[in-house]
C-alpha cells in the first residue's frame, strides 16, 4: 500500500495543475456518464454514481456540470460512447502498472499509452499480465493529526473495514467494494475528516525501488495521469521514506 500512498500523496499535490489544464474535471465527467449509462440516473440506487458525483464533488466540480454529466449518462442529452478499459504493463525495477481508462477511441488511446510507457522506461504488456496482483478495494486516507487511532480504529471497524493501518502522515482504512458506502457514512457521521476517498486497486505485493527507479516510476505515473483517458493508476512499489524524500521534490 506504501507505492498507492506515495503516488496519492504527489497527484494530490499536482491536482491543482491538472485543475488549470481542464483535465480533472473532463475526467470527472467521463466516470459520472459511464456510471449512469451502466446504472441509472439516481445516485441512491446506483453506488458507482454516487461515488463519482461525490468525487466530482469534492474536487469543487460546479452542480450543472455535474447533472450535465449525469444526462448524458442516461441519454437525456447526447454525449459521448466511452469504453471502459484496463491497459496493465510493467516500470522500472519490475513494477506492475495497472491504468483504468475511458475512452471514445481505444486504438488512439493504446497507442498513447504505449508511448508514454516506453519512454519512461516501461513497457505495456498483455491482458492479464499483471491484474492479478491487484485487489479491488475501498481506501480512506486520514491525516494523523486529524484524528486518534483508537477511535479511527473502532469507527472503521465497526462499519466493516478490513484493516487500519498508518502510511507515514495518514492512516489508511481498507474496505470491501461492497461496505464501500457504509464505511463512508460512518466515517462522515464520526466527524472524520479523510484525504482520499476511492474505489481503487491494492497490490498484493510490493517491489522496493532504489533512488533511480523510483524517480522513473515516479514520472511514468504522472505522464500516465496527466493522459486525458486515464481515470487512475495503480502500481506495486515501494519506495523508502528516505529515498522518496530526495525524490519526491524533483518530480
Amino acid at each position: 500500500m506504501a507505492g498507492h500512498s506515495h503516488w496519492a500523496n504527489i497527484a494530490a499535490k499536482k491536482g491543482v495543475i491538472d485543475k488549470k489544464r481542464g483535465k480533472l474535471f473532463g475526467k470527472l465527467s467521463r466516470a459520472i456518464i459511464v456510471a449512469a449509462r451502466s446504472g441509472g440516473g439516481d445516485p441512491t440506487m446506483n453506488l458507482a454514481l454516487r461515488y463519482a458525483i461525490d468525487k466530482a464533488k469534492k474536487s469543487s466540480m460546479p452542480a450543472d456540470t455535474i447533472d450535465r454529466a449525469v444526462k448524458k449518462g442516461t441519454g437525456e442529452t447526447t454525449g459521448e460512447n466511452f469504453e471502459e478499459v484496463v491497459y496493465e504493463g510493467y516500470g522500472a525495477g519490475g513494477t506492475a502498472v495497472l491504468c483504468d481508462i475511458l475512452t471514445d477511441n481505444r486504438n488512439r488511446t493504446a497507442g498513447e499509452v504505449r508511448k508514454i510507457f516506453e519512454v519512461n522506461s516501461g513497457n505495456l504488456g498483455s491482458t492479464g499480465c499483471v491484474a492479478w496482483m491487484f485487489d479491488r478495494k475501498g481506501l480512506f486516507t486520514v491525516p494523523v493529526e486529524n484524528i486518534d487511532e483508537d477511535r479511527l480504529f473502532e469507527v472503521a471497524l465497526e462499519a466493516g473495514a478490513d484493516d487500519v493501518a498508518r502510511s507515514g502522515d495518514l492512516f489508511e482504512v481498507i474496505c470491501g467494494i461492497d461496505v464501500f458506502q457504509q464505511v463512508a457514512d460512518a466515517l462522515e457521521a464520526g466527524k472524520i475528516p479523510t484525504d482520499v476517498a476511492e474505489m481503487t486497486r491494492i497490490a498484493s505485493t510490493t517491489v522496493e525501488l532504489d533512488a533511480s527507479d523510483s524517480r522513473k516510476i515516479l514520472r511514468l505515473l504522472e505522464a500516465l495521469d496527466e493522459q486525458d483517458d486515464v481515470q487512475s493508476v495503480t502500481a506495486n512499489f515501494n519506495i523508502p521514506d528516505e529515498v522518496m524524500a530526495e525524490v519526491a521534490a524533483e518530480v
